[in-house]
């Protein structure tokens, strides 16, 4: 499936003008790459997250000349991992749409969705920042067991069991 088949897809799923749709694949796309530029990652729950990476430098093989060796330096490159719900799906454990709680209804099962007016996607369209990454918090300090008590010294009053 390409962009165009994607927004063909969508269209009919939720009905929308191709055109919409279209318009909604390309502003998906730009903010993915937005959030990836910025060094963010992006998580859609159950389907999978969107990263960067950086690749680390190595040395390679000149395909011109094989016995040179060249250095290829360090480059970011996008990250795709897939969520539980779609490894799921891929392994024949779950059914495309269903959810993963049970008392959800399964979208194969649901109405479509109401058509969407044109002039209600007049609006502008807001870019969505990520949260900020949170600081990583250093393990607390560990206490320090006290010692066990010692048992006091037997007095004249106790026997000895010796």
């Amino acid at each position: 499936m390409n962009k165009a088949e994607l927004a063909a897809a969508i269209a009919e799923r939720v009905g929308l003008q191709k055109k919409t749709a279209e318009d909604v694949v390309a502003a998906f796309q730009h903010i993915i790459t937005e959030e990836l530029a910025n060094d963010r990652s992006v998580t859609i729950a159950g389907f999978g997250t969107f990263s960067s990476r950086v690749r680390a430098g190595r040395i390679g093989v000149n395909p011109q000349n094989p016995s040179e060796e060249i250095t290829i330096p360090p480059v970011r490159v996008p990250k795709f991992k897939a969520g539980k719900a779609l490894k799921d799906v891929l392994k024949g454990r779950r059914e495309v749409g269903q959810s993963s709680t049970p008392a959800a209804t399964p979208a194969a099962t649901q109405a479509p969705a109401a058509p969407i007016h044109d002039d209600v996607m007049e609006a502008p369209v807001h870019e969505v920042a990520a949260a900020p990454t949170p600081e990583p918090v250093a393990a607390p300090e560990p206490t320090p067991t006290p010692a066990p008590e010692q048992p006091e010294t037997p007095s004249q009053d106790t026997p000895s069991w010796s």
